[in-house]
Parts: C-alpha cells; structure tokens; sequence
C-alpha cells in the first residue's frame, strides 16, 4: 500500500475516535454534576460557579434554561482546553519529528490517546475525566504529522492534491462519528466486561469503542508506515523525477505562477501564513461554536435537527474536497483556493447576520439564509485550512538525506518540515481555543445579527489578506 493510503487510513480511525465523543459532553456534564451535586469545593461544582458568572455577567436575566447554557459553555472551554493545549505542543512535536522522524514520534504520540482512553474509561469524577483530555490535548499529533509524511513523499506539484485527504478524513469523520457516539451511548456495557466492584464512566461503551479504534490504528501504523524523513519524492506511478502542472509552467488560468523565494522571504510568508491562519479560525470556529446556540434562541431546534445541519454541512464538505478542490488546486494555486473559500464564509457570516431579521415576519426565508450560510460554510470548510496548510508547506525545505551521514540536510532550521508546519498548526490551534470564547461574550453581549455582522467585516479582512497573499504566490 502506499505511504498516502496508509496515512489516510489511520487519519480515518484516529479522527474516528476523535469525534466519537462529542456529542456526549452535555450529558456526560450532567451526569457528573449529579454525582458531585454534594461535594460543594469540588472542580466541576468551582468550574461551573465561574461559567455561570461570566453567562450572568454576559446574559443577565435574558436566558432560558441557565443551567442548560452553563452546561453548553462548559462543553465549548472544554474544547478550547484541547486546543489550548495544541498550541502549546504541537510546534514540539514538530521539532522532535524532524529530529527523530515521523513514525517514531507518531507511535508515542498514539501510546498518549490511548492512555487518554483508559483513563475515560474508568472516570467516574469530572477531574478525572479532565485529566484524560488533558492526556489526549497533549498527545495528539496524527493530523500534524500526517500533513508531514505527506509533504515528506510529495512533490510540490502534487502536494495540495495528497493533502486534500486530511481534509476528506475529517469530513467523512465528522459526519459519521458524532451519530455512531450517540448511538453507542445509549447501549450499557455488557456485564461479560463488567469488573466487580470497579465502577466505569456512564458512556464505558463509546470510551471503549474510542479505545478499540486507536488500539487498531497503534497496530496498523507499526506495520504499515514507513518513516518518511527524507524519503524521495512520489508522484503518480511511483518514485520518479517531478512532473510539471500548470503551475510549474507558468500556466495557473489566470494566476500568477509561484516564483522561487529566498529563505528569508519564506520565512516572512510562513509568518504571514500564521497569522492568517489564527485570524481565519479564530472567527470560523467563533461561528461553528455559536451555530447551534442560533437555532436553539431562534427556531428552537432539537438535537436532531442540528445534527442534521452539521451533518449536511460534513456531507458537502466531503464531496467539494473530492470533487472540487483535489482537481482545481493545481489550477488556481493554493493562496487563490483558500481565498475563495474565505470569500464563502464572509457570504455565510452574512446570511447568518440576517437571519434574527426575518425569524417572525418571514420564517421560511429565515430558514432559507440559514441553510444558504450553512452550504457557504461547508464550502469554507473543504477549502482554506488544507489549502493554507499545503502553501506553508510549499515554503518549507524539502530536505534531502547525506549519503555520507545520513542525516537530513536543511537550507534553515526554521523552514525544517516539522517544525514549520507545527508552528503554522499551532497558530491555527490558538485561534480554535479563543475564538469560541470571544463568539460567546459577542453574541450573549450584542445579540446574534451583531456579532455575525461584525465578523463577516473581520472575515472581509482576512479575505483581503488572503487575497495579497495570493496575488504574488511564492514557494521554496
């Protein structure tokens, strides 16, 4: 199997795993406040006096059901922990990579998620259970390393093509997992693996699942993965001298042909790169975090009908990944790509601005712009994070193994793959940590048409960044 297919499996199973669990935060909260409703001083009893507090100071007495918004807020800081906890170690996992290659750092990578597992499994207090996603913020690393291995075998030319698989893995991922996750939920623990007296988390069965699937991939990555470091180069048909698209031509429909850089403006690309992609997300999963709180104020939708909306947005995002972008980036170039689908979302913030407007006087077309928004941003989703990922890693040294030493060669320690492309992952995990928090206060603040309207201007801006950044694309 090649290097691109066994990445794209274990992506499969790891991001399978990853998304297992989110819909069960609400539940699994409500679960834990039950059984530490009596101990007054405990984490979880401390972490949602606080979470009530910013709601109160933000929502005052407007709010209906407060406890069920506390829980909603809770679930969205337990995200951004993860997060949090990505920017912080993601440009480390990249550095050990480079040092001591891909699979190695990926396989200790796995030992830490299924640790993380385990440890879901068996916690029966909140401060356990955070405790394991503290474990899994830290040790995740499959999604960074896999953009690696793939630049690692890929050439510039086909590099965005391979990468766009990280971004279907997650489509098909995040459509599939969540249901499967629900559904396991509600299906108890057989007794055959019940210990007596050893009690187990309420959700044992989807911890479980989550472990059997990382356990799988742990096994699948030691037998089939290579290490990639200083691989040579694949492209269609094998291992052979580069092949020339429109791009490497001159010719891109219109757009102008990446032009070779020197180290330093690489650097100051990769720079502008960061910071457009913490800005880009930032705002993006600001919009994706307050989405449902918008159909519970508005249309009062249940878990089913959101899920549907979140599954529709997972099931054009795929198919744009599959149909659209693999075929078009190499075309239109990776700054335009990204562009594009940042466009979309400043047309889907807008939608979203009018739909409070229209709620009473015009229900249906309310409904209408909100399902607009929502195909804008499934377009948004197929589009910019992959096509700014394979743009950074295009400014990245392609590194070459001395036959003498055995080593990988670089022009600069900072251009070096992993460290690169983890610091770029890094700026985007900050903004995925901020981002809800900020959406939240705005929203419960200034109402939604505010919020959505102010953050498509912010989104305008960074659609304007991106648009500079396209205009005069570079590479190494």
């Amino acid at each position: 199997m090649r290097v691109e297919g066994i990445v794209f499996l274990s992506l499969v199973l790891d991001l399978f795993a990853f998304t297992i669990p989110l819909p069960l935060f609400p539940r699994l909260i409500e679960w834990y406040t039950q059984r530490e409703s009596s101990i007054p001083n405990g984490l979880l009893s401390r972490t949602l006096g606080f979470v009530s507090a910013i709601r109160s100071y933000f929502l005052q007495s407007a709010a209906r059901n407060p406890q069920k918004w506390d829980v909603v807020l809770l679930g969205g800081l337990m995200g951004s922990v993860f997060s949090a906890l990505q920017w912080f170690i993601s440009p480390y996992i990249g550095v050990l990579s480079d040092k001591y290659g891909r699979r190695r750092v990926l396989l200790i990578t796995m030992i830490g998620n299924i640790l993380s597992a385990v440890v879901w499994v068996q916690s029966t207090s909140f401060a356990s259970y955070m405790l394991s996603r503290v474990i899994g913020g830290i040790s995740e690393g499959n999604v960074q390393l896999a953009i690696a291995i793939l630049s690692d075998i890929t050439t510039p030319a086909n590099r965005s093509k391979a990468l766009a698989h990280v971004g279907i893995a997650f489509a098909i991922c995040f459509i599939i997992g969540p249901p499967i996750g629900a559904y396991f939920a509600s299906k108890p623990l057989p007794s055959a693996f019940r210990i007596q007296g050893f009690e187990l988390n309420v959700y044992a069965t989807p911890a479980l699942l989550t472990l059997v699937l990382l356990l799988l991939e742990t096994l699948f990555l030691i037998v089939a993965l290579p290490e990639t470091r200083g691989r040579p180069k694949q492209v269609e048909g094998g291992v052979k001298k580069e092949k020339t698209n429109g791009a490497a031509k001159g010719k891109t429909n219109g757009h102008a042909a990446p032009k070779k850089a020197s180290v330093g403006e690489r650097l100051r690309l990769l720079k502008k790169l960061r910071m457009l992609h913490f800005a880009f997300l930032a705002i993006f999963s600001g919009v994706e975090f307050t989405l449902t709180f918008l159909t519970y104020d508005l249309f009062d939708w249940d878990n089913r009908q959101n899920g549907a909306l979140i599954g529709s947005i997972g099931v054009v995002s795929a198919l744009v990944q599959g149909g659209y972008v693999r075929r078009a980036i190499a075309k239109v170039g990776e700054g335009e790509m990204a562009s594009r689908g940042i466009l979309s979302c400043w047309i889907g913030l807008a939608c979203l601005s009018l739909v409070p407007r229209y709620v009473n006087s015009n229900p249906s077309l309310s409904v209408n712009l909100l399902w607009v928004a929502a195909i804008c941003l499934a377009f948004t989703s197929a589009t910019v994070v992959n096509s700014l990922t394979s743009y950074a890693s295009l400014q990245c040294d392609e590194g070459v193994v001395d036959q003498d030493t055995g080593k990988v060669t670089q022009e600069h320690p900072e251009l070096a793959k992993g460290k690169a492309l983890g610091q770029f992952r890094s700026s985007g995990q900050l903004g995925r940590a901020l981002g809800p928090l900020f959406a939240c206060g705005l929203y419960w603040t200034f109402g939604p048409s505010k919020t959505y309207a102010g953050s498509a201007v912010l989104m305008y801006g960074v659609y304007r960044l991106a648009k500079a950044l396209a205009a005069n694309p570079i590479s190494a």
